[in-house]
């Protein structure tokens, strides 16, 4: 779903000057319905270039006044008031009362129908930049007359076909009016023109363009001084980086956009809400990303540990099986029989290998079988082994007659 689109500041150009503009809350409707409802088609006709002028104005006191509570009336005393305005020529009229009807369409998403008008009151608009006058401007229109109301019609063009998904024909509609802002120094309008650039994009999944839309959208809204333009843009900017998952970058705009926000208590309700969720949505997700990272860091921890101890275990391992395969090779070696012609001896001391050595030196030390396999990273079954071999070699029963017998050798 397309996300809500600002209208652009300059929407209530196209007012003629010569018309003030008369709120339609201090009228009663009723009774101007009643003065306007005699003027039948004939009368029409006959009525003088004053009364037509009168009747118009009428007819769009009418519209202003139905707009809100009455769209379908609006429109009806609109295409009155076009009827007289074309007739006699009156551009600026025309397209007024066009431009209103085809924010009634627009409303109603009945696109096709507003684009018919939108266009209408935009070709009224190329006419009073060429010349065109009225009764009550016969002067002409100014420049800035004529931007001002030629730039509101390019943004609501603009964001109908953003509407209509037509996104090329949209970008080509607000760059039209972005350099009317421009030449003029319309920052505010900017700000709103640029913000809806930003959710245009966003809604694309752009992001790369969202980002220097939104960022210009603050700029120009610091330019203009517009607290309230700086919390939308700064909102925009929350959501954008939101849907990356750059969450304490959006956590920062969106705090920051809420302070804006809080100075306009009763000013673009709906926006502030929409800010609030976003700042929902954040700390919600930054809670999941919390706990995701300290289940991953405690999974690191563990795997780390694992490793530690299998490597452990696996020197430990190869450690065992280099001494039992030289435990092999000096029994095998015990069990060589002598060369032929030697004559055997009696040793005055046992021949001890250096592990037989360490053994015997932590037997002498008191040291059980499980504290000597720990210290020499052995296994409990090797240290048996050896226990039951130094036995063997120095003749004795005991580890006690062991050990007496060693130190009668000096050999501990």
């Amino acid at each position: 779903m397309k996300r809500f689109l600002l209208t652009l500041a300059v929407l209530a150009g196209m007012t003629p000057a010569g018309w003030a503009y008369n709120d339609h809350r201090g009228h009663n409707l009723d009774s101007l319905e009643r003065v306007v409802a005699p003027w039948t088609p004939d009368a029409v006709d006959r009525a003088t270039e004053e009364d037509l002028i009168g009747l118009n104005r009428a007819y769009r006191d009418l519209m202003l006044g139905y707009e809100v509570i009455n769209g379908e009336k609006a429109v009806f005393y609109a295409r009155k008031a076009i009827a007289i305005s074309r007739r006699k020529g009156w551009t600026e009229a025309t397209g007024d009362a066009a431009r209103h009807i085809g924010q009634y369409y627009y409303a109603r998403e009945q696109y096709d129908s507003a684009m018919v008008w939108f266009q209408e009151s935009l070709a009224c608009v190329e006419r009073m930049a060429g010349g065109a006058t009225s009764p009550l401007r016969p002067e002409g229109y100014s420049e800035t007359d004529v931007d001002d109301s030629r730039s509101s019609l390019y943004g609501a063009i603009g964001n109908l076909y953003n509407m209509m998904d037509s996104i090329p024909k949209a970008m080509e509609y607000y760059r039209l009016a972005g350099e009317i802002f421009d030449k003029h120094g319309w920052n505010e309008s900017n700000s709103v023109l640029y913000y809806n650039i930003g959710e245009t994009w966003l809604e694309e999944k752009d992001y790369r363009q969202a980002l220097p839309a939104y960022e210009k959208s603050l700029e120009y809204a610091r330019m203009a001084e517009d607290s309230l333009l700086v919390a939308n843009a700064l909102k925009g900017l929350g959501g954008l980086y939101l849907e990356k998952g750059r969450t304490w970058k959006a956590l920062r705009c969106l705090q920051e956009a809420d302070r804006y926000y809080s100075l306009h208590d009763d000013q673009e309700f709906r926006f502030r809400m929409e800010n609030l969720d976003f700042l929902s949505k954040v700390l919600q997700e930054q809670k999941r990303n919390m706990a995701w990272w300290l289940a991953a860091s405690l999974a690191l921890v563990l795997l780390l540990v694992g490793i530690i101890l299998a490597l452990r275990k696996l020197h430990r391992t190869r450690k065992e099986q280099a001494e039992a395969a030289a435990v092999m090779d000096e029994a095998l070696e015990e069990l060589r029989p002598a060369p032929a012609g030697t004559v055997p001896h009696k040793a005055t001391l046992p021949k001890l290998s250096d592990r037989d050595r360490q053994i015997l030196t932590l037997i002498a030390q008191g040291k059980t079988n499980p504290q000597m396999a720990s210290a020499l990273f052995l296994s409990p079954e090797t240290i048996k082994w050896y226990r039951k071999k130094l036995l063997a070699k120095f003749d004795v029963p005991t580890s006690a007659a062991l050990i007496s017998k060693a130190k009668d050798l000096g050999l501990v």
